[in-house]
């Protein structure tokens, strides 16, 4: 089956989704229903909230009309029949007036939005299934015959404001997925069930990794000590890393006046993501979204040689961005992070090698975190639509020039990646590192961006061979990403089993009774005096709670203390995610444990 045979089987069961819940509430009020990765959703406003017992009831109907081999009837509407066909669905007759006004709506760029939409004509088209019609552009099957009953399911609701906007009304929004195949379906149900169990919102509070607080805001992580060993490991290991491949680390305020982001032209697009002004003295100053202008003034302060170049700036930079309510969650999406961000000032003719370093770079850095490429992240090659003028800085040559020289280290690094039309910066196309999470879903986690516009607008020069001031190129990168996010994916990825290094108990001493105490304490003193985390667990307590305990925390290793080890110079240890303990030499053990460590093992 083709990708557009699927979206048209999922666009379909949006309608049939709308036209059950007309059923079931002859008043509800229907939103949108767009075409979704792996399934679709419609937003109603109803008379009463849904519940998860309302799905297999709602489900039933729509299986039922499957049934009847319902044909989806394509009839195109005059203005005044379009208003008076939908009179009683005020959300239907707005998207007619935007129709009608500005010749689209606000929900064009939703793919296969099966609602209120219409062609590059303007023209006002419906679609009839059985005794339900719906506003509509089309992309379904001919009949309902083409779809699987055994395929698709209804998973759960949602609220959403309609249009997404926060001030207008909040409607309940149903979500569905749909495959060709029953096994499709299982395949991808069971999947969701894994990812709900390593769900890093769930693992970071059964591990004490993360908290939030109203009194600190919505958002604003904060990261107990053990979540702080992990983020502090990461900087360290991303530091060292970029340290060695010729970058010079750096620290700038995480704010700045409000002209500095003018003049980049980031004030434009991100100020409704950007926090207020705060005026203070005669100055206006704003906390930054980007780090980029701070670098680009760093390198203005002194004046450079193309035998500098290429300059490498890296840093650890805490950024600001407003990110809407609905839209925060735990540690994927905040609105305070701190990114692993670098550019890089170079000649026009070093970007090839730059962005093939940067590349490489980034391999090597998930690699150690034990991500493979082409399974757990690819490439995404954003490019700009010179269409558009308002987004887009004019200078076709450029873009070609940068487009083609990414395209060109894709191909040659033989990296996995796709193109994407129109996801571009506005200062530039970008190479996108898509991590796919445990539910199968990518994300855009950082990227590597060519830059010819921002140096033009700071006049970022070099003196080239003859003296001259000559233009630099700007790659801007990033290793990691944001540290907050880079945690969730692999809190998520490991489901908290962390590789040695990176757990943030490596050992647990457990003491079996009292007597055992004092000597579990000196245990506990020499091993953390070898560099190792340990966390004694001598809490009045069975020794089964205690196991408990340290297997609620993933910790890696667990010794525990009885008479034999007090007269042994050898250890009893329990090893992650096995029952049976293993005899070892205490030195062959702190050995062994600091190799896997120094090393960046992702074995235990």
């Amino acid at each position: 089956m083709s990708e557009q045979s699927l979206t048209n089987i999922r666009h379909s069961l949006a309608h049939l989704l709308a036209a059950s819940i007309l059923e079931l509430f002859p008043d509800a009020k229907l939103g949108v229903g767009p075409v979704i990765e792996h399934g679709f959703y419609y937003d109603f406003l109803l008379p009463r909230a849904l519940t998860p017992d309302d799905l297999p009831k709602i489900q039933k109907r729509m299986k039922k009309m499957i049934s009847r081999n319902l044909r989806f009837e394509k009839q195109v509407l005059s203005p005044d029949k379009a208003k008076k066909l939908f009179s009683t669905q005020q959300f239907k007759v707005e998207l007619i007036d935007d129709l009608l006004t500005h010749g689209t709506t606000v929900f064009d760029e939703i793919q296969g939005s099966p609602s209120g939409q219409g062609n590059s004509k303007t023209e006002i088209t419906a679609y009839t299934t059985g005794l339900f019609v719906d506003l509509c552009r089309g992309g379904h099957v001919q009949s309902t015959k083409e779809i699987s009953a055994d395929a698709f399911a209804l998973t759960h609701i949602a609220g959403a404001y309609w249009r997404g906007n926060e001030k207008n009304q909040m409607l309940q929004r149903v979500y569905g997925v749909a495959f060709e195949t029953k096994s499709e379906l299982e395949e991808h149900l069971q999947m969701q069930e894994e990812a709900k169990k390593r769900d890093h919102r769930l693992l970071g509070q059964q591990m004490n990794l993360f908290a939030f607080a109203d009194n600190v805001g919505k958002g604003l992580p904060m990261l107990t000590p053990y979540g702080a060993t992990i983020r502090r490991e990461l900087e360290r290991f991303v530091q060292d890393e970029e340290i060695k491949q010729g970058y010079s680390h750096v620290v700038t305020p995480p704010l700045a006046k409000t002209d500095l982001f003018k003049t980049s032209g980031h004030y434009p697009y991100y100020k409704d993501s950007m926090y207020p002004v705060m005026k203070v003295d005669d100055e206006e100053l704003i906390l930054r979204p980007m780090t980029c202008p701070h670098h680009f003034m760093l390198y203005k302060s002194q004046q450079h040689s193309y035998r500098e170049l290429p300059i490498r700036f890296a840093e650890l930079s805490p950024q600001f961005r407003y990110e809407k309510s609905g839209e925060l969650s735990g540690l994927m999406r905040v609105r305070m992070f701190t990114l692993s961000d670098a550019h890089v000032f170079c000649a026009k003719d070093q970007t090839e090698s730059e962005i093939k370093k940067a590349l490489k770079l980034i391999d090597s850095i998930n690699g150690t975190l034990g991500l493979k490429k082409g399974k757990d992240y690819r490439y995404r090659l954003s490019l700009g639509d010179r269409k558009d003028k308002k987004k887009y800085y004019k200078d076709d040559v450029a873009w070609d020039h940068a487009e083609g020289i990414l395209r060109k280290v894709l191909k040659e690094t033989k990296a996995p990646y796709f193109e994407a039309q129109g996801e571009a910066a506005f200062y530039g196309p970008k190479i996108d590192v898509q991590m796919k999470k445990v539910n199968g879903i990518e994300e855009s986690a950082f990227t590597v961006q060519y830059d010819f516009v921002l140096p033009e607008r700071f006049n970022l020069t070099y003196k080239n061979t003859k003296g001259e001031d000559q233009r630099v190129t700007v790659i801007h990168r990033s290793s990691i990403g944001a540290f907050e996010r880079t945690m969730a994916f692999l809190i998520e990825f490991y489901a908290g089993n962390f590789p040695l290094w990176l757990a943030p108990i490596q050992v647990a001493v457990i003491p079996v009774g009292k007597n055992h105490v004092s000597f579990s304490k000196k245990l506990t003193q020499e091993l953390t005096e070898q560099g190792i985390r340990v966390e004694l667990y001598d809490a009045n307590e069975t020794v089964g709670h205690k196991i408990r305990e340290a297997s609620r925390m993933k910790v890696p290793y667990m010794l525990v203390i009885g008479d034999k080890e007090m007269k042994s110079t050898k250890l009893h240890v329990r090893e992650r995610g096995k029952e049976k303990l293993r005899l070892a030499a205490k030195i062959t053990f702190i050995e062994h444990l600091l190799s896997l460590i120094s090393n960046r093992s992702k074995k235990l």
